[in-house]
């Protein structure tokens, strides 16, 4: 089965949860996305994974306003090395209330 990516999609990674099975990856993050990953100075999956994916998608998102919600769930997939529509199915409704603290809705 192809791998799925995330249109524009970033994840992020949330206290209490863990990594993950295997080390992150570029997994679910397309060209676009890594290009905007790029132009907030993360060029490496590890430099990635060393960030709140939260945060990266706040300056993603003051870089390129129609960065969508579908980045984070990518950003946060990535990081914890699972598909993007995964953890968009799991934990919307925790994503969405962190991005409503953070004033990102």
């Amino acid at each position: 089965m192809p791998t799925q990516q995330a249109p524009g999609g970033a994840p992020t990674r949330r206290p209490g949860h863990s990594r993950s099975r295997a080390a992150p990856g570029w997994h679910g993050l397309g060209p676009k996305s890594r290009a905007w990953l790029a132009s907030v100075g993360i060029d490496s999956p590890e430099q990635l994974a060393a960030r709140d994916p939260f945060e990266v998608y706040r300056d993603i998102k003051a870089h390129w306003p129609g960065a969508s919600l579908n980045l984070l769930y990518a950003l946060i997939g990535a990081v914890e090395n699972r598909h993007w529509r995964e953890v968009a199915r799991q934990e919307r409704t925790s994503i969405v209330l962190r991005l409503e603290e953070m004033g990102l809705l």
